[in-house]
């Protein structure tokens, strides 16, 4: 680890301010930015402390009857929120899923979907060629170890996949990344603030340098919702896939469905076509299989991972089942 200043701020006008400059880095829980330091994939010579900033750990319900969400909140008051729990538990289910407790209680969930991918030649101690690491060096996991990879928008430059569990919940939400910058913030959808490889081999996400998130919004309740986390073991692991699912019924009648699979791309992966063609469907027909395998044609294995496409189709089942008793 190499040598940086610290500063600690009390606003995000102060925070803002002093991330200008190149080399900085904002620091919330610190459970990820810490291990990129350690291993030398991020070098900051700036950390700026916001885990002080009042106002970013709230949680509350927006005029419309959504929930905002503040950047700062920890995952483990987000996910015991009884609101949360009542109309979004998908979201809850996500993130008691993810990491450890003890990281729970540190992390935020601003930060949690910023982490970078799990590739074990982008977290080499020795340089392999990784895009993400080294720009233009190549991808060794492409014809490599890839059994953990993407089976969706990879491209010979970067077949990794995003980690967090949080996102996949938040995508399937259509919840929206609020932040602020220099110059005046954005609002980012969930489902799209990761970045594919065929837009940048190098980049996570759609994050400027400087900007900051200060929110998460969730739009809309859906009670009727669930998230399933297939890995090898079950504490303190990162998915194999992951799915999330939110119903909306009449009766036993599907009239809306939002689904999201995770460690399949570069970004939690919205099944579109499997949404269109759920709504009709009544629970436990064969039609639901035929809408869950359309939306799983454009899937493209790696030399090593073709069980993903029978593991992403059976997670997706389960769940629709799990999330229409809830």
């Amino acid at each position: 680890m190499e040598p940086f200043e610290y500063e600690r701020v009390s606003s995000t006008g102060e925070a803002l301010a002093l991330a200008h400059s190149s080399g900085s880095a904002f620091l919330a829980g610190g459970t990820e930015l810490l291990n990129w330091m350690r291993i030398g994939i991020e070098r900051p010579t700036k950390i700026i402390d916001i885990g002080r900033i009042e106002g970013l750990s709230e949680i509350r319900q927006t005029s419309s009857g959504g929930l905002t969400i503040g950047a700062l909140s920890k995952l483990n008051d987000i996910a015991q929120h009884p609101q949360v729990m009542r109309d979004y538990p998908v979201l809850s289910q996500s993130i008691l899923k993810a990491a450890s407790a003890q990281i729970r209680n540190l992390a935020t969930i601003g930060g949690n979907p910023l982490q970078r991918v799990r590739c074990p030649y982008f977290r080499a101690d020795e340089p392999t060629p990784c895009n993400k690491r080294v720009a233009g060096s190549g991808c060794a996991a492409l014809h490599g170890f890839n059994e953990k990879h993407a089976i969706f928008g990879w491209t010979e430059d970067c077949v990794a996949v995003q980690p967090s569990d949080p996102a996949v919940s938040l995508a399937a939400l259509d919840a929206v990344f609020i932040t602020d910058r220099p110059g005046g913030g954005r609002r980012i959808p969930a489902r799209d603030f990761h970045v594919l490889p065929g837009e940048s081999p190098a980049a996570h996400h759609r994050l400027a340098g400087g900007e900051l998130i200060t929110a998460v919004e969730l739009p809309r309740a859906w009670p009727k919702s669930a998230y399933l986390k297939i890995r090898e073991r079950e504490s303190y692991e990162y998915a194999t896939v992951s799915a999330a699912v939110a119903l909306e019924l009449d009766g036993d009648v599907i009239t809306n469905a939002r689904i999201a699979l995770g460690s399949v791309a570069m970004r939690p992966w919205r099944l579109d076509e499997t949404e269109r063609r759920l709504v009709g469907q009544r629970l436990g027909s064969a039609g639901i299989n035929a809408a869950v395998d359309a939306g799983l044609v454009d899937a493209r294995p790696l030399s090593r991972n073709g069980y993903k496409v029978v593991i992403a189709r059976n997670a997706v089942l389960r769940t629709i089942d799990t999330a229409a008793r809830t």
